[in-house]
C-alpha cells in the first residue's frame, strides 16, 4: 500500500449554519486538505488487481471504471460548505443522494487508500433540523436544487408532478388520507424526498471496512432522516409516497399522482429500518435495534397485505383510493432487498426474473416488464432500460433469499453487456437496452450519458 497517497480530512468543531441549523446532527463541520487527492495513475497499483485470463476484456472494463471514477473525484469547494471529497454522479453539476449511495458500493473497494463512504458526509452536513435531506444538492454552492425548495412554505407538493417529460410536468399538491397534514411545512418538495438508501450504503460499507466509529457518527443523522420521511411522506395507510423522481418517465407515475404509494419507496423504508436495526445492534443499542426491527416488520406486513397480488405473483403501487396498479416495473423487486417478501413471494419474483415475457430478457433486468404496452426494447429510460443500480438491488435481494445462482446469472449477463458495449464504444454508459447489445436511449430518443462512472462502475 502506498501510504504516501493517503489523504486526510480534518474536521473542526465549528457550529452548524446558524441561519438554517443544517448539519447540526453530524460531527464533521468543515474540510481541510492535508495532501492532494490521489489520481487514478497514482493509486492504480494499490487497487484490487483482478486476474481473469479467460476474458481480458473484462479486466479492461474494470480499469476503465476506476479511471472514470477518479476522473469524477472531487474536493469540496470553499463555497459549498461540504466536508469531504466525493466520487460524483458524472451526470451534471449536482450531487445526487441515490447516485452517491450506489457509487460507494464499488468505490468502497478503494478502502483504505480512499474513504469512499465519506462522500455521503456532504449530505449529512446539509441536513435540516427536522431531519430532511434533499436528494439533489448543487456541487459548487452546496445549496439544494432550487426547484426542490419549498420557498412558499406550503404543505408538501410535487414541483414537477408525476411525469418528467416536456409538456407533461405540472406541480401537484399532495393529499394526505387518514392522517393530518404535517406541521410545520417541509423544507423540500416531494421531488427531493426519494430513495432513502443512505443507511443501506453505510451498512454495505461497514461490511467491507468494519469501521464501527463511522457508524457512531452517522446513526443520529440517519435516525433523524428516517423520522422526517415518516413525518412527511408516509400516507395514512402506513405506506410511503413518491413521484416522478422515483423513475422519471415510468408509466407507473400517473398511478401515484397526488399521494399514491410506491412499492419501491415503501420497501426502501423497510430496508432503512432494518439497516438502522443492524447499525444499532453493532453499537450495542439493543432496545433501538429491537424498535427498528419491529417497525420494519410492521411496514412489511402492510406492504404484503396491500401491494402483493397473488394472481400475478408481483408487487404493485397503489393509487389514492388504494387500488393496485397493473403496471409491472422494477419497483416490484425492492421487497426482496428490503426483507419484505415471504419465501413464497420471493419464489414468485425469482420466476418473473426468469420469464422472457416479463423481466427475463436477453440482458436483464428491464425496468418495465416486456408484457407492458409501453415497453421499449430500445430502453426509453425507465420504460425498459436496464441500470446498474436497479440490477444491484435485484442481485442483493436475490442473495438475501438464497437465490445465489440466479443472482450470479443476472450479474454476469449485465457484465457481458457492459463489456460488449465497451468494446464497441470504449466507454461505460448510464444504462443499456434490454434486448440488444447497446447502450440505452434517453427520453428524447438520444443516447444516454456516456463515461458514466457514476454508478455504472458497479
Amino acid at each position: 500500500m502506498a501510504l504516501g497517497l493517503m489523504f486526510s480530512v480534518v474536521c473542526f468543531g465549528q457550529q452548524p449554519n446558524t441561519a438554517t441549523g443544517q448539519g447540526m446532527y453530524f460531527a464533521k463541520k468543515s474540510y481541510v486538505q492535508k495532501s492532494p487527492l490521489p489520481t487514478y495513475q497514482q493509486i492504480k497499483q494499490d487497487l484490487p488487481q483482478p486476474i481473469y485470463d479467460e476474458n481480458p476484456l473484462w479486466l479492461d472494463v474494470w480499469w476503465k471504471a476506476w479511471e472514470l471514477a477518479f476522473d469524477h473525484f472531487y474536493e469540496p469547494s470553499k463555497e459549498s460548505g461540504f466536508v469531504s471529497p466525493h466520487f460524483d454522479a458524472a451526470f451534471d453539476a449536482s450531487m445526487f443522494l441515490w447516485d452517491a449511495s450506489f457509487i460507494t458500493m464499488f468505490t468502497n473497494y478503494a478502502h483504505p487508500m480512499v474513504s469512499s463512504i465519506a462522500g455521503l458526509d456532504n449530505f449529512y452536513c446539509k441536513q435540516y433540523p427536522d431531519g430532511e435531506i434533499c436528494r439533489e444538492i448543487i456541487r459548487a454552492t452546496g445549496k439544494d436544487q432550487k426547484a426542490w425548495v419549498n420557498t412558499e412554505n406550503v404543505p408538501l407538493y410535487s414541483a414537477f408532478g408525476y411525469f418528467f417529460v416536456a409538456g407533461q410536468s405540472e406541480r401537484t399538491t399532495i393529499k394526505y388520507i387518514g392522517r393530518p397534514t404535517p406541521s410545520p411545512n417541509p423544507h423540500n418538495t416531494l421531488d427531493a424526498l426519494n430513495h432513502p438508501i443512505l443507511a443501506w450504503a453505510e451498512w454495505e460499507s461497514y461490511k467491507i471496512t468494519g469501521d464501527k466509529e463511522r457508524l457512531k457518527i452517522v446513526l443520529e443523522p440517519l435516525v433523524k432522516y428516517y423520522e422526517a420521511l415518516q413525518k412527511y411522506i408516509q400516507q395514512g395507510n402506513g405506506l410511503y409516497m413518491t413521484d416522478w423522481a422515483g423513475m422519471d418517465n415510468s408509466q407507473r407515475n400517473s398511478w401515484l399522482a397526488g399521494g399514491g404509494t410506491g412499492v419501491d419507496i415503501s420497501s426502501e423504508m423497510a430496508l432503512f429500518a432494518r439497516n438502522l436495526s443492524d447499525i444499532a445492534g453493532v453499537l450495542g443499542k439493543k432496545d433501538l435495534a429491537k424498535q427498528y426491527a419491529r417497525e420494519a416488520d410492521e411496514l412489511s406486513a402492510i406492504i404484503n397485505k396491500k401491494m402483493w397480488n397473488d394472481r400475478d405473483g408481483f408487487y404493485f403501487d397503489l393509487n389514492l383510493n388504494e387500488e393496485q396498479s397493473s403496471i409491472k416495473t422494477i419497483a416490484g423487486f425492492w421487497p426482496l432487498v428490503g426483507g419484505v417478501a415471504s419465501a413464497q413471494q420471493a419464489q414468485a419474483l425469482a420466476a418473473q426474473l426468469q420469464n422472457p415475457k416479463t423481466f427475463g430478457r436477453a440482458y436483464p433486468v428491464p425496468t418495465l416488464s416486456a408484457d407492458q404496452k409501453a415497453y421499449d426494447p430500445r430502453g426509453d429510460y425507465w420504460n425498459g432500460s436496464n441500470w446498474a443500480p436497479t440490477n444491484t438491488m435485484v442481485i442483493r435481494g436475490l442473495e438475501k433469499y438464497g437465490y445465489d445462482s440466479l443472482a450470479r446469472t443476472i450479474a454476469l449477463k449485465h457484465l457481458e453487456q457492459v463489456a460488449g458495449v465497451f468494446k464497441q464504444t470504449n466507454t461505460i454508459w448510464e444504462n443499456y437496452m434490454p434486448d440488444s447489445l447497446s447502450y440505452g436511449l434517453h427520453l428524447n430518443g438520444k443516447p444516454v450519458a456516456k463515461d458514466f462512472v457514476g454508478w455504472s462502475g458497479i
